[in-house]
């Protein structure tokens, strides 16, 4: 009944000075609503980002030719041509821990189709290349063992390349020139949209690793090599496999530098999101700066209180309240204060991140336990920043309390 009490009494003391109290909760409002709102802003960014990547591959691995060097001077990734067809079977052959692996060979050449044209990308890949990059055949089919082996000249066209050659038309069964090299379009891929570093999955065209190789490269250059790993978990023993397999193939001695480069899924996700989450956290640390103002607001008010209650305390005090009464009295007003903030910017942080979310066009995750959190420390807040004033009315002396003016 005595807690009851000291509720009660808080709550009247509060509402009293509505406005008052409204303005001392302010910076604790302000300071979580905005730690609630960017949270779950940058836990969906972060969503967003790893399901565009997602988008990549199946436990993709990349693997690049590394740099030239001459007299000192090192050119960038991919200057050095190291890659084989012969590296390829070598990968598919003895790597346990991967699953799939293809060739990949850019080549160039304006697109003709009828009184259209466009430029994009032509890569010549193997049959497994839309098993570790996730690409899906909408209509048609994809390449086949025997359109390998004979070079076949057919393509697969992505969305992008449909849309501006062939606009509205289903373009499976009519020829399309490569340059000069005609080729017989078999299939179309369904649309992937843009990745995490905002290229266009669909403005491309698929051909054979061995028609790119041989009808319209050099017959010798593989630029990448696309590969997946087994499991997630196996995507670094995979990545270890490839690398002695090309040391392997390549002749390095245990002295000798990688010519090549090795890459995994895992790595582009937490470059990608290491921005975003660099970001949360220190908008966040700003954001707690606003919580500690509130704080110092509740205990500022409380001495207020304190100062303008004097007589009323010396009152309790002669009337059989105990110093630990008056103690808990003042600081269950101070919880109160901040949890009622809290609970307000709670409410005010899951709107404003549902607000700018939609606004955004991105993602919005909350976690229930980050608000819980939040909660608690509105509550320690209180309690911290309460217990001076609190601790100072308890001490007062009846007889000075009820004289003072």
């Amino acid at each position: 009944m005595k807690f009851r009490q000291f509720i009660i009494l808080a709550l009247r003391n509060i509402l009293r000075n509505r406005m008052r109290s409204l303005l001392t909760m302010l910076g604790i409002i302000i300071g979580l609503a905005s730690v609630i709102s960017l949270i779950a802003l940058g836990k969906g960014s972060q969503a967003d980002i790893e399901e565009k990547i997602s988008t990549l591959g199946t436990n993709l691995i990349m693997v690049k030719p590394g740099s030239t060097q001459t007299h000192g001077v090192r050119g960038g990734a991919g200057t050095r041509s190291c890659l084989t067809m012969e590296d390829v079977t070598a990968i598919s052959r003895l790597a346990r821990k991967v699953l799939h692996v293809s060739p990949l060979i850019r080549v160039s050449g304006q697109v003709i189709a009828g009184n259209a044209n466009w430029n994009t990308s032509i890569e010549g890949v193997d049959i497994t290349y839309p098993m570790i990059r996730n690409y899906e055949i909408a209509q048609g089919a994809f390449f086949t063992p025997r359109d390998m082996k004979v070079k076949a000249k057919v393509a697969v066209l992505g969305q992008t390349v449909v849309d501006e050659l062939f606009p509205g038309l289903n373009p499976v069964g009519t020829r399309i020139r490569i340059g000069a090299i005609p080729f017989d379009v078999i299939g179309v891929l369904a649309e992937k949209g843009q990745s995490a570093m905002g290229n266009d999955q669909d403005d491309l065209i698929f051909v054979p690793s061995t028609t790119a190789l041989y009808r319209m490269g050099d017959g010798e250059t593989v630029h990448d090599i696309m590969a997946s790993a087994v499991s997630k978990s196996a995507i670094d023993q995979a990545q270890d496999e490839i690398a002695a397999i090309l040391r392997s193939t390549h002749g390095l001695g245990a002295d000798d530098e990688d010519d090549f480069e090795i890459r995994n899924q895992t790595e582009i996700v937490s470059t990608a999101t290491q921005v975003t989450t660099t970001l949360t956290l220190l908008l966040s640390a700003v954001a707690g700066v606003s919580l500690l103002v509130g704080g110092i607001g509740v205990m500022n008010i409380m001495l207020v209180s304190v100062t303008e209650r004097t007589r009323e305390i010396g009152i309790l005090i002669a009337i059989g309240a105990r110093s630990s009464d008056i103690l808990v009295q003042f600081l269950i007003e101070a919880v109160i204060l901040s949890l009622s903030g809290g609970v307000i910017g709670i409410l005010a942080g899951v709107g404003i991140a549902l607000g700018l979310g939609a606004a955004m066009d991105t993602q919005v995750i909350f976690e229930p336990f980050t608000m819980l959190l939040s909660v608690g420390f509105t509550a320690i807040v209180g309690i911290f920043f309460g217990y001076y004033p609190a601790k100072k009315a308890s001490m007062l002396n009846a007889i000075d309390a009820m004289r003072y003016e």
